[in-house]
């Protein structure tokens, strides 16, 4: 029997090494990590993460051939695959800091994996790592063998959280990167037949190292570069009287583009893109490739500009100040379907409001009181360090209150935001909560999430990114 042991319990090797064990039933498959309140929760009702279909392969697989421990060093001795999925949070001090990856908890594991094995073991890089890094950790593990071969794969993983296990089930491609030897040959080809049990052999790509870890960070880079170009359109859109759902919808009906990433928001969230940017922004910048790191920045900068932009319209709006008034946030996650706040937008527009003295009221269906005070406490990348890490949540905000129902939060609000586009926004009972609100009332729509003629003919003051502005708004400029 192929053993498989996974390092990292997290957002990727949780539900990878699920689908895997659900498709590969011959396969024992073992999760690991340090935390145990983490694999706690894996072998718990209530999951440490939430994704539409983790639960249900779970709890199909689980001490069957799918195992969570924290007994991890005995996991990767037995194993004749390890995955490692460890955190690679952008540096904060020292060479690179602000933009290079900290490749710490990636080497430390290499050490351990070479420290425990006594057989041979195929090393398969998961987690979404800086170019070359796979050289470095064959070096950790060549110089620290023993006599042991060890062979480096990178398996980047392109999942979309809200949808990750049907990616895992039907992805678009599978891309395995190893060395062009016999023996890394061998070992690409023990990986593709785990994923051939499920996925279509002409969807497994098989490449060099580098060219595999590259892929990973460039698909990033150019879906961020889709959602920047589409929220610089917004501006525009709304400096003119343009439509943008209309321009994009034009705009993607060309089969060169394709009508996907098109849709303007707020900003772009989530573990990988601004992380991986940087990385690339990194990578160009030590290889002497100053202009094309320029180039990537600013996809950045276009997406701190959007929020930025989305803040000062909300201050501007509203007599140019929010001192002590009350703003409903609805949407805390960076997108529909998780509870995942890794660099949400909601993050900035709500420091943005706090530090002109707004009152906050917070809801979203699947983000926890102490996640959202732990987010508005943190230092920027801290939230990117393993859990036990991470600073302990100082005191709470105190102008921030997080309830669990829409209407509690936008009762008594002088304006509601939406940050994120939870299917429930679409539905609520507008007229109700207009009832409710101090007037003039304001809707910021940060997603396009409702009908702004609708609500305008209830009675609010209406935002939507890169859409004609209310006469009102048009008096009241926002400066970005």
């Amino acid at each position: 029997m192929v053993k498989i042991c996974c390092l990292g319990a997290g957002y990727v090797g949780g539900p990878t090494m699920a689908v895997i064990a659900l498709k590969c039933p011959e396969v024992e498959v073992a999760v690991v990590d340090i935390s145990v309140s983490r694999i706690n929760a894996w072998n718990s009702d209530q999951l440490p993460i939430y994704e539409p279909g983790l639960e249900e392969v779970v709890k199909q697989c689980r001490g069957k051939n799918l195992f969570f421990s924290s007994d991890v060093e005995k996991h990767v001795m037995e194993a004749d695959i390890v995955f490692v999925s460890v955190n690679t949070p952008t540096k904060t001090q020292g060479l690179g800091a602000g933009k290079a990856a900290d490749l710490t908890y990636w080497e430390s594991a290499a050490r351990m994996i070479a420290d425990v094995s006594k057989s041979d073991k195929i090393v398969v890089e998961k987690s979404t790592v800086p170019v070359k890094t796979a050289e470095a950790i064959e070096k950790i593990l060549t110089h620290n063998s023993k006599g042991i071969n060890f062979q480096i794969l990178s398996n980047p993983e392109f999942l979309a959280e809200g949808t990750a296990i049907q990616d895992l089930f039907n992805p678009d491609r599978v891309l395995i990167g190893g060395r062009e030897t016999p023996e890394g040959a061998k070992a690409m080809q023990a990986l593709k037949d785990v994923y051939a049990h499920w996925v279509p052999v002409e969807r497994i790509i098989c490449s060099n190292l580098w060219s595999a870890e590259l892929s990973k960070l460039a698909a990033n880079a150019f879906l961020a570069q889709r959602i920047s170009s589409v929220n610089a359109i917004s501006a525009l859109c709304e400096a003119t009287g343009a439509d943008v759902t209309q321009v994009s919808h034009s705009v993607g009906t060309d089969s060169r583009i394709g009508p996907k990433f098109l849709n303007a928001s707020v900003g772009f969230g989530g573990s990988c893109f601004q992380k991986d940017i940087l990385n690339l922004v990194y990578i160009c910048e030590c290889n002497g490739l100053p202009e094309v790191a320029n180039y990537w920045k600013q996809v950045i900068k276009i997406n701190d500009y959007q929020k930025n932009r989305f803040v000062n319209r909300v201050v501007s709006s509203m007599f140019n100040t929010v001192s002590g008034k009350k703003i409903a946030i609805l949407g805390f996650a960076f997108k529909k379907d998780t509870g995942d706040t890794r660099e949400t937008p909601a993050i900035d527009v709500c420091e943005g409001l706090l530090g002109d003295k707004a009152r906050l009221s917070i809801y979203d269906p699947q983000v926890s009181e102490e996640q959202i005070q732990r987010d508005l406490s943190m230092k920027k990348f801290d939230w990117d360090h393993p859990i036990h890490l991470q600073p302990m949540s100082p005191t709470a905000v105190k102008q921030v209150s997080v309830v669990w129902d829409a209407y509690e939060a936008t009762k008594d609000a002088h304006g509601l935001c939406i940050l994120t586009e939870w299917d429930e926004f679409k539905n609520l009972d507008y007229e109700r909560i207009f009832d409710n609100m101090q007037k003039p009332a304001f809707v910021f729509d940060g997603r396009n999430v409702v009908d702004a003629e609708k609500l305008r003919k209830i009675g609010f003051i209406v935002y939507s990114i890169g859409k004609p502005l209310d006469a009102w708004l048009k008096d009241m400029p926002a400066v970005a």
